[in-house]
């Protein structure tokens, strides 16, 4: 009986082919991901960038330069990076998106934190148009068709949150923008609140 010796021959020269196609792989070609959440215009070394980062040689002081340089516009509110890295060459891209609406509407009320309690406690009142204000910015990165519907999303936020709007609870706003109470005031994309 005479074995069939082709087929690990034939694999062998596949694992080969595959190491030498990897080896071809144009230089610029990102292979590792690292996604963070940073302060806006203050990161600061930490051991989430320093575990992932420190291992492939890359200046971790040179990232976080740049880091700080592209979101100096977002002082004070948590903002989510990509970070490309390039491993082989050490170059590394980086992606800033919009922050959560949690903090956009913390910082357009003015506060720390949301309530701990929101049915029995609420820590600020915002009016309409700071809401759609709110809507517009994150707009871009939510999955709503349209900003009516985008404005409906942070008013869930703002029930999580304790926040009233135009002094009623969120869950009666929502119901209101549902009947179409707001629907000049959304149409308009109004984001100045008038004097009264």
């Amino acid at each position: 009986m005479q074995l069939n010796t082709q087929f690990p021959q034939r694999q062998l020269e596949i694992v080969l082919q595959g190491l030498e196609e990897n080896r071809k792989k144009p230089r610029g070609c990102f292979q590792m991901q690292v996604k963070l959440l940073a302060e806006g215009g203050n990161m600061n070394p930490g051991p989430a960038l320093s575990q992932k980062l420190g291992p492939m040689g890359i200046n971790i002081n040179k990232v976080i330069q740049k880091i700080n340089e592209e979101t100096q516009n977002f002082k004070g509110l948590k903002i989510p990076i990509a970070l490309d890295v390039d491993p082989s060459t050490k170059e590394f891209k980086i992606q800033i998106f919009s922050p959560p609406i949690a903090e956009l509407l913390k910082k357009e009320a003015g506060i720390e934190k949301g309530s701990g309690i929101q049915k029995r406690l609420q820590v600020a009142n915002l009016s309409i148009e700071e809401v759609i204000s709110v809507a517009k910015t994150k707009l871009p990165n939510l999955l709503c068709k349209d900003l009516k519907s985008a404005v409906k999303t942070v008013v869930g936020s703002c029930v999580s949150l304790g926040i009233l709007i135009e002094n009623k609870p969120a869950v009666e706003i929502e119901q209101e923008i549902d009947e179409g109470k707001y629907d000049k005031e959304i149409d308009a994309m109004e984001t100045e609140t008038p004097e009264k």
